[in-house]
């Protein structure tokens, strides 16, 4: 069992930046673990935001964050992180860290076993 503990949401002006990080209770360079960060407005499907591989050798990010948003892990605290720049209104939403053990390409559209209860990102224009 994994268990992913989310921090850092809260609220911002358009343009401003916020970091979120997630704290894994496993080693986050284990095998095959890939970790993620999605995204849920209410009443709207979750998004897959961004993901990184194993060894942070792959990333992949959503059309819609890119240029804006960084993923990345620090291994040694096991921790997942997302810098997220240049924040606008509709950046707005509940922030999951997600994460999985399968033998699957680490990509947005990959299915996840383990999730993070969320933090909320409100963006004010």
């Amino acid at each position: 069992q994994v268990q992913l503990v989310e921090s850092g949401g809260g609220s911002v002006q358009e343009g401003g930046s916020l970091r979120l990080s997630c704290v894994a209770s496993v080693d986050t360079d284990s095998p095959n673990f890939c970790m993620a960060w999605f995204r849920q407005v209410p009443g709207k499907e979750r998004e897959a935001v961004a993901t990184i591989s194993r060894y942070s050798i792959t990333t992949n990010y959503a059309d819609s964050v890119k240029g804006r948003f960084t993923i990345s892990k620090d291994d040694d605290k096991n921790t997942l992180n997302l810098q997220m720049d240049s924040l606008k209104p509709e950046d707005t939403a509940m922030y999951y860290c997600a994460a999985d053990r399968s033998p699957s390409p680490c990509t947005l559209e990959r299915a996840f076993d383990y999730w993070g209860q969320g933090t909320q990102v409100t963006v004010s224009s």
